[in-house]
Formats: C-alpha cells, structure tokens, sequence
C-alpha cells in the first residue's frame, strides 16, 4: 500500500484460528475501503499465524507480525508501533464487524474533532448462549452514548467495549499505549485518559458484534476479576476526585464497600463513615469505622465531603443516586457511583 491509510486496525491474535475467518471476512467487507490491518499473531501454535499469512498474500492492506508469546499487552503495543493511519481501530480475532463500522466511526471522529475515542453500540454472539451476566452489561454499555454519561458510570465498570473503539493515534502514543497495571488494560486505558481530559463518544448503532465463549480473557485471565477492577477503581479514585486527602463517606457496608475500602484505606484514603440501610450493620463497624443509617448522612458531611456509592445490588445504583441527588449532592463532584 503507497497511500496514507485513513484507519489501522490492531488486531491481536492468539490461537483464534477458528474464528478468523469470520473477523477477517467481516474487515473485508468495509464499506471504508482505504485501511491497513495490522494483525499481530502472539505465538499461537494453531495455525493462526499461517492463516493470517494466507489472507494477506490476498489482500496488501493485512500486514502480520509474528511473536513470542507476551499477552495481550505486548502484543497491541507491538500493533499500535506499527500504525501508520492517524486513527486506531481495535478488533479482537473472534469478533465481527458491521460493514460500515471503520465508516461510521471515521466519520464521526471527523465530525467531532474535540473528541478522542469512538465507540458504538454492541451485541454480544451467539445470543442463544450469553449469559445472563454479560446481557446485563451489554444493556448497561449500550445506555451510555453520550461523553457526560460514560463520565458519570466511569467508576462503575468500563464505559466501552475495548475492541469496538476508534482512537486518534496521537492520543493513544501520548498517554504511552497499553500498560500493565496489574487489572483490566482497557479499563486503566480509559480512566487514564478520561484523566487527561480525553472526550469519549458513541456511534448510535450496533457496529460491533462481541463473541462470549469460553476462552475469553474476561472468564479466563486474574486481571479482570472483580478484586483487579476494585484496585483500579481506587488507583484512579484516589488520584482523581479524592486528591488531596479529602475525607470519604462509603455507602455500603456489605462485600462491595468493604472490598473496596480496603484499597482506599491502603492508598491513604480518610474514610470517616460507612452508610447502610441494613439494621443489622447499622451502628457497628468495618475496619474500625462506624456504620450509619442513611438518615444520619447530612449530619457527617463537611463541603470537602466525597460520597462513594458503593452496593452491587441490583437496582440499588438509582435508589442511592436519587436519595443523594434529593439532598442537593451533585454527581460528579460531591458523590460518585463506584458499584
């Protein structure tokens, strides 16, 4: 290819043979022609290297690089080094794309220059097999369209679909690619960014199709537990709407909030207050810090006060939100959804 391509797509590989032929077919039939793709074969030992090879002696936009095997990370940074578009799409080996997804997003990004991310909306495949976990936060995901929503949920779990994304190159080099914090890479990705000031946004359609099955990273690696999302969620916490030392009040007591308040008090935070609505905890304590009933929260705020909204249960989210939104507390700045 002699022309600049308009779009690189990363696409890192790992024994995945048996569904790149559906990706690749699905990258072939873009509607945005003037791409490169840059797959990075991670020491698979199934053939998928050669399968990459064969498509691309086809096809001059595939470029393929073998290597040892280093993980995910290693491997889309060696993809991201390889990039010549000023836009970086990611696609994982055993998903599929709409036709017009490299379009639409393009175009998106064109028409908002003030932004540096584009996401769409997502289903996850074969539908008769997702579990019920993962429909829930498809539904979750696919509710976020807009920069002020993805801000607001940003503590709650990740805002975005790694592999469905579009990022302007320069943005991804600047903030150092990829990194190995020790949890989620797509998630320190996104929290790092949204540090920076990064605008994130959506394409209002299903342009990516997110296959569950049962080797997938999110069932099989540690980093993405729900103990490594908690680590970064303190991590980012405490450099963001906690700096400064300021004094923190945890809305749940139960597996959720104390999880959690282990890592903010290890990283130094100042937790003057628990609040629950179950009598049984109210008016003991965890880790050495008393349990109150939500009527009582006006009374144990300062202004530096920052409320963090921490119960997993569901539907338990909006009944905080709105209790702490009746008492005039402003999301975003005086109290955050962290479960």
């Amino acid at each position: 290819m002699t022309t600049r391509p308009a779009v690189s797509v990363v696409l890192p590989v790992f024994a995945a043979r048996r569904f790149l032929p559906a990706c690749l077919t699905s990258l072939r039939r873009q509607t945005l022609r003037n791409y490169e793709l840059i797959a990075v074969d991670d020491g698979s030992d199934d053939g998928s290297a050669d399968l990459l090879e064969s498509w691309a002696e086809a096809d001059p936009r595939i470029r393929v690089i073998r290597r040892r095997h280093e993980g995910l990370i290693a491997t889309l940074n060696a993809g991201l080094a390889r990039c010549r578009a000023p836009l970086v799409a990611r696609m994982d080996a055993d998903d599929v794309a709409h036709p017009r997804r490299l379009e639409l997003q393009r175009d998106w990004l064109g028409a908002h220059p003030g932004a540096g991310v584009a996401s769409s909306l997502v289903r996850h495949i074969p539908s008769h097999r997702v579990a019920t976990g993962f429909r829930i936060y498809e539904r979750w995901l696919n509710g976020l369209v807009t920069h002020e929503a993805m801000m607001r949920e940003r503590f709650v779990e990740s805002p975005l679909a790694h592999p469905s994304v579009m990022v302007r190159r320069r943005i991804l080099e600047d903030a150092g690619g990829w990194r190995d914090a020790g949890w989620p890479e797509d998630y320190d990705l996104w929290l790092r960014l949204a540090q920076r000031g990064i605008r994130f946004g959506k394409v209002r359609q299903v342009l990516y199709f997110w296959r569950d099955h049962a080797g997938r990273l999110t069932r099989t690696d540690r980093r993405y537990s729900v103990e490594r999302f908690l680590k970064a969620k303190a991590f980012f916490l405490l450099r963001g709407p906690l700096a400064g030392h300021k004094p923190v009040i945890l809305w749940g007591a139960g597996q959720t909030g104390r999880r959690l308040s282990k890592h903010l008090l290890r990283g130094g935070a100042s937790i003057v207050a628990f609040i629950d609505i179950d009598p049984a905890k109210i008016g003991r304590t965890v880790r050495g810090i008393r349990v109150h009933a939500p009527d009582d929260l006006s009374g144990l705020r300062t202004p530096a006060t920052v409320v963090l909204a921490a119960v997993a249960s569901r539907g338990a989210r909006a009944l905080i939100r709105d209790r702490l939104e009746a008492m005039g507390l402003v999301e975003g700045r005086q109290f955050y959804c962290v479960a």
